[in-house]
């Protein structure tokens, strides 16, 4: 059980006994560290409700917990406060329970199987900079679900059979390139030349969509189109992700739910639930208590294509019957909110969400410093390989002047895995629905809040330790704390149950960052105040020696979560 779990059950029972409900216990982080390290605000309301002094109830509730080993104090204040102080022997017990404890104090949870849908990329289209946040988030996101023990499938769900490809495969043949000789530069020049091409030449835009609709109607010619720009564009998109150091289990596309969409048609049908509408099939998802106009959702256009909320709901199905997922996630940007909401609502009147409940994890921009969506210089999309590219090479530049000494690899290395954690720290320290402002100086700094000062600590932990291992000197038991550094850092240690539950809660990775840096300024501190290898005495420095270890793991395992990998030199 996580410290706060803990705290507010023997409250809560203290509430209990002294005739109270005991939902009045619940124990928070206090906001005057000077005063007590957590607190219980549940005397105040409780004496509206039992028409008491607020103080005197909690003074009840606090004559219980006086002689509980775990508290150095437990202390009343106006109006009607409880303030307690955990006890040095117990912040020791703690770490040491931490340490032996692989889940980190993490209660055990209800095991769900949840579909994390992310990365949503188009084929046949490079990625650019709109791509890194659904990317990066949603590899966070799954990771955290795993580590509290959920199962996770990942999908990058592919646009694959949307009018890009009826765009591309239209172009293709005004070049006359043939499906077997197209490559990944082909592709990344040919779809935005007749994109271009569609907004000004009509009768270009009505072939495109023709070949989208013989697509998806089953078309050999532009099947063996479709087949041969899937090859090659999934090959460059996985290259791609590997760089990221993002990962999919499944590599499905709108292409995978296609044999599903007759079934959701029909069981559109048979509820009733289609109507005409200009020649397009629509469904109507207004709900009586809806406060702005939601208009009916278009499932099938005039030329009888599917479009995405089609293949969303034949989506639906086949994750239903391949998977009989719990939870259904989407990772996209804020502006698809209105399309799941339609989304959601058609499913849940096809009866598609019997089981699934499904929710939308919306990501604000990744902005520019003039406040606008990042851009190229010249003023266009920047392709992500590129801002990649541009954030190593800067890296690289600030590993060159570093005076450690390294090979040309390990260098190359400490480049690549500085410039991801810079880019990924960076984006993800803001909460996920904000927008933020990159900044490249700033998040390649190695102080402040950034994720090379978050591997420079952690590397100058595993010095410490691997100067230990080398001098034969072995970590010990964690003994209770002597200085308000150390006493700092333990209190600090049983808190990341609590972060990783919030960070589980909100769908936000922001809550690890923050408790990243929140340790990571607890150790530094310690750090330089205290002697480790050379303090006196065999058991404080071993002591502290397994601390150091915890602290590392701990520190370890978050920024895994977050996918940010440690150097070995900095």
């Amino acid at each position: 059980m996580n410290i706060l779990s803990a705290l507010t059950e023997t409250l809560s029972d203290a509430f209990a006994k002294c005739g109270y409900d005991a939902s009045y216990g619940v124990v928070t982080i206090s906001n005057r560290p000077d005063l007590c390290h957590y607190q219980c605000n549940g005397a105040l309301p409780a004496a509206k409700a039992h028409k008491k002094n607020p103080l005197a109830i909690a003074g009840e509730a606090a004559a219980l917990l006086q002689g509980d080993g775990r508290f150095s104090s437990v202390e009343t204040a106006p109006p009607g406060f409880i303030n307690l102080r955990l006890s040095d022997v117990y912040l020791a017990s703690l770490a040491k329970d931490m340490a032996a404890d692989e889940r980190l104090l993490l209660p055990l949870m209800e095991r769900k199987t949840i579909i994390v849908d992310y990365g949503g990329p188009n084929v046949a289209k490079p990625l650019h900079v709109g791509h890194l946040r659904s990317a990066i988030i949603g590899e966070s996101l799954c990771r955290l679900a795993r580590f509290l023990g959920h199962k996770v499938i990942g999908d990058i769900h592919l646009g694959d059979w949307g009018l890009q490809m009826g765009l591309v495969i239209a172009e293709m043949e005004e070049r006359g390139l043939g499906a077997d000789g197209v490559t990944a530069e082909d592709l990344n020049e040919i779809y935005p030349a007749a994109s271009a091409k569609a907004k000004t030449d009509a009768a270009f835009a009505e072939k495109a969509a023709a070949r989208t609709a013989a697509l998806q109607k089953g078309d050999p010619g532009a099947r063996k189109d479709w087949a041969s720009i899937m090859s090659v564009s999934k090959a460059d998109l996985r290259r791609s992700y590997d760089i990221l150091g993002v990962s999919f289990n499944c590599w499905y596309g709108e292409s995978d739910a296609d044999p599903y969409v007759p079934r959701v048609m029909n069981i559109l049908q048979e509820r009733g639930l289609l109507r005409e509408s200009e020649g397009a099939l629509v469904v109507d998802v207004a709900l009586p208590d809806d406060k702005e106009p939601m208009p009916p959702m278009l499932v099938q256009k005039t030329n009888g294509a599917d479009i995405y909320g089609t293949t969303d709901l034949g989506t639906l199905l086949q994750r239903k019957e391949l998977f009989d997922p719990d939870e259904a996630w989407y990772v996209t940007d804020n502006r698809q909110a209105f399309h799941f909401k339609q989304v959601f609502r058609c499913a849940k009147l096809a009866g598609l969400l019997e089981k699934i409940q499904c929710f939308h994890f919306p990501f604000g921009t990744m902005n520019g410093k003039d406040g606008k969506p990042y851009k190229t210089r010249e003023g266009g999309v920047m392709r992500l390989n590129d801002l990649i590219d541009t954030v190593v090479e800067n890296a690289l530049r600030k590993v060159n002047e570093s005076d450690i000494p390294m090979t040309g690899e390990e260098k190359t290395e400490a480049a690549y895995k500085l410039g991801m954690a810079a880019l990924k720290i960076g984006d993800m320290q803001n909460h996920r629905t904000k927008d933020y402002v990159f900044d490249m100086d700033r998040f390649l700094s190695s102080e402040g809040k950034t994720g090379p000062y978050l591997q420079y600590t952690v590397v100058r932990i595993r010095s410490v330790l691997a100067k230990a291992r080398e001098a034969g000197i072995a970590a010990g038991e964690i003994l209770p704390p002597e200085t308000d550094a150390e006493r700092d850092l333990l209190l600090a240690l049983p808190l990341v149950s609590d972060a990783l539950l919030r960070a589980f809660s909100d769908k936000a990775p922001s809550v690890l960052c923050e408790t990243l840096f929140d340790m990571a300024g607890r150790f530094n501190r310690f750090y330089f105040e205290h002697k480790i290898l050379q303090c006196p005495g065999h058991a404080l420095r071993a002591s502290r020696l397994a601390m150091l270890g915890l602290v590392d793991r701990v520190l370890t395992v978050l920024l895994d979560i977050l996918s940010v990998e440690i150097p070995s030199h900095m």
